[in-house]
């Protein structure tokens, strides 16, 4: 069921953010604001509605492949831990970070050697660098605000990456390319993808102290400098990245976490960007090798496999929820709606900052950066040639759009997953990250204002 987009389509996105500031809990006030979005679409009938709408969501094949990957994920870095390679590899670059600012240049070094997709930086990242950052006492707030800067933003930047493809397929099919040109026309858009090349240049200035903390990171990292760097009411998430234990019986070895993650990137790479296929070459190949060399028996192996799985639940339940209030929007027709309100002042000089703002604007309350666009950029291809407009920056400004909703929501999977990765919940990351994330915001925004009045 759909509705005509009106401004209370904003209603439930609201409640959201409300219920999350109130109760620092999001998975309930993702769940409330999709109940009231129901109750709005159909009444006394929602509870039908709810059943029909998380049915759909749940079999949807872009739904299930984040599931899967996730997971899998979880089961890869569980198997790298309790083998110990993790360990090794921390401890082989702990030889050789001997400050604060080195280890958080190195996690913002290896965030770009993870280009490939920002799912598996946010993950492999965030766990290789919680202990030796917790070492130089770095707040895990801090330390989620480095890897999810280079999580979305540098596997947009870098196109050959699951953004790449995926984008560069949406813009075949909108129009926008020849077929079999639209990695090319993504490519030329790249250095108009102004709020990604923002966010991850913001990182070392962030790092060195040349943009001092602010705000709550501020706070942040005060309470690590006395010690305490896993926040309060995050002690959960701790305990559920801690839950599997290194064997006593296996000798670590840093080539064993160095393979897999090489093995990740080249075979995704190599299957055309598909992480998920990259995912079950690297983990069957990590749990044969591991058998192989009787570092862990068949049972112990596959146990971990699972246990690693598991503690991608909490997570994973929060994105079905975004999930369920992004399909809940997308029938009230919020994208729809603030694109609409914002065409009355679009020129063609001015529709990619006009753009910039509202899809960052649509992208942050959805939390969604993918999905929403599959639905917006069509109205977008129309208003852009209608207007005359420059397509390569209209795309540059919608990819910077998209990596804003992806690096500022505090539902969205970038945030979910990263928070999850580095130990502290998804709100106090967002909340911890934000003020950076409007900075590069500010730049992107004044860049292309700037380019329309050349």
């Amino acid at each position: 069921m759909e509705t005509s987009a009106t401004a209370l389509s904003l209603v439930p996105t609201a409640l959201v953010f409300i219920l999350a500031v109130w109760t620092r809990r999001p998975i309930e006030s993702l769940i409330c604001g999709g109940l009231l979005g129901l109750i709005m679409l159909h009444g006394w009938g929602f509870v039908g509605g709810l059943a029909e709408t998380s049915l759909r969501v749940l079999t949807d094949e872009d739904v299930a492949w984040v599931v899967l990957v996730c997971g899998f994920m979880g089961s890869l870095i569980a198997l790298l831990i309790r083998t110990g390679s993790a360990r090794a590899f921390t401890a082989m670059l702990a030889r050789r970070v001997q400050s604060q600012k080195s280890a958080l240049l190195t996690t913002w070094g290896l965030g770009i050697v993870m280009f490939v997709d920002d799912y598996l930086n946010s993950l492999a990242v965030g766990a290789a660098m919680r202990d030796l950052t917790d070492k130089f006492r770095v707040s895990r707030e801090k330390l989620a605000y480095v890897v999810d800067s280079t999580a979305a933003p540098i596997s947009v930047i870098i196109p050959y990456s699951t953004w790449g493809a995926f984008f560069g397929g949406l813009l075949v099919s909108n129009g926008l390319a020849e077929e079999g040109q639209g990695l090319a026309v993504y490519i030329s858009a790249i250095p108009y993808m102004f709020y990604a090349w923002a966010a991850a240049l913001l990182v070392p200035l962030v790092i060195w102290g040349v943009i001092p903390a602010i705000g709550p990171m501020k706070k942040a990292d005060a309470r690590a400098e006395g010690g305490v760097m896993v926040p309060p009411d995050a002690e959960h998430i701790e305990q559920a990245n801690r839950a599997v234990k290194v064997s006593s019986d296996v000798k670590p070895r840093v080539w064993l976490f160095v393979g897999p993650m090489v093995l990740l990137v080249g075979s995704t790479m190599y299957f055309d960007n598909d992480f998920l296929v990259g995912i079950y070459i690297t983990l069957g190949v990590t749990v044969a090798v591991i058998m192989g060399m009787r570092l862990l028996d068949m049972h112990d192996a596959f146990d971990t496999v699972i246990e690693g799985f598991k503690t991608m639940i909490e997570p994973l339940a929060v994105l079905i929820a975004a999930f369920i209030l992004k399909d809940v929007n997308d029938a009230l027709g919020l994208p729809g709606y603030v694109v609409g309100a914002m065409e009355p002042i679009m020129t063609a000089q001015l529709l990619p900052a006009a753009i910039f703002v509202s899809m960052a604007l649509v992208s942050f309350m959805t939390g969604s950066n993918w999905g929403v666009f599959v639905i917006v950029l069509p109205i977008v291809t129309t208003l852009g040639q209608n207007l005359g407009a420059d397509m390569t920056l209209v795309i540059g400004a919608t990819l910077s759009a998209s990596t804003f909703g992806s690096h500022a929501c505090f539902y969205s999977d970038a945030t979910v997953l990263t928070s999850q990765a580095t130990g502290c919940t998804p709100l106090q990351h967002a909340i911890t990250q934000f003020p950076y994330a409007l900075i590069a915001a500010g730049v992107t925004l004044l860049a292309y204002l700037a380019i329309a009045f050349m």
